[in-house]
């Protein structure tokens, strides 16, 4: 396989990423779900520009969506022999901002359903956002029971409390 191929998503994102994610003017979730990931060199070359760092190693990341100004959010694989669904997912937004997101996809679905996406959590993250019916039934449907935003935000940055810093450190 070449790193310039394209790689289909797990089920479940696939799943997800098919479901209507409302903009609500604003108030809701704006992003772009992608059917694939993006390929290894696409994702190697943006994370060289992003950090302006010709060394820096993307290898950790599968990008699997974007917002409306190029921002992606990825799944970051950090747990050793785990499962895809299992890392956590970030976001990395187009004027330089860096968030970890969920420590994994199934808090990431809660996220989604209380309206929350990869953008809004690093760009406005106190601003209030219009829950979102289809992705909330989703969750109910293919995660663990109900959690907030706010805790899905909280056990994450307790978990990985230095991945802005990581990053930034990649930074040129």
């Amino acid at each position: 396989m070449s790193l310039s191929e394209k790689i289909s998503l797990p089920e479940l994102v696939s799943q997800v990423n098919q479901l209507p994610y409302e903009y609500a003017d604003g108030d809701g979730i704006e992003f772009e779900p992608y059917d694939t990931f993006l390929s290894a060199d696409e994702t190697a070359d943006w994370f060289k520009a992003w950090t302006g760092n010709p060394n820096a190693d993307a290898s950790k990341f599968r990008v699997f969506g974007q917002d409306c100004t190029g921002g992606y959010a990825a799944f970051w694989i950090v747990r050793n022999n785990a499962d895809l669904l299992a890392q956590p997912i970030v976001f990395m937004g187009s004027e330089g901002e860096a968030a970890i997101l969920a420590r994994n996809f199934y808090d990431y679905l809660w996220l989604l359903a209380a309206g929350v996406g990869p953008c809004e959590v690093a760009s406005f993250p106190d601003t209030p956002r219009v829950a979102q019916p289809a992705l909330e039934s989703f969750a109910l449907k293919n995660s663990a029971p109900f959690r907030t935003a706010a805790r899905v935000l909280q056990d994450a940055r307790a978990e990985f409390p230095s991945f802005v810093q990581d990053i930034e450190a990649q930074c040129r």
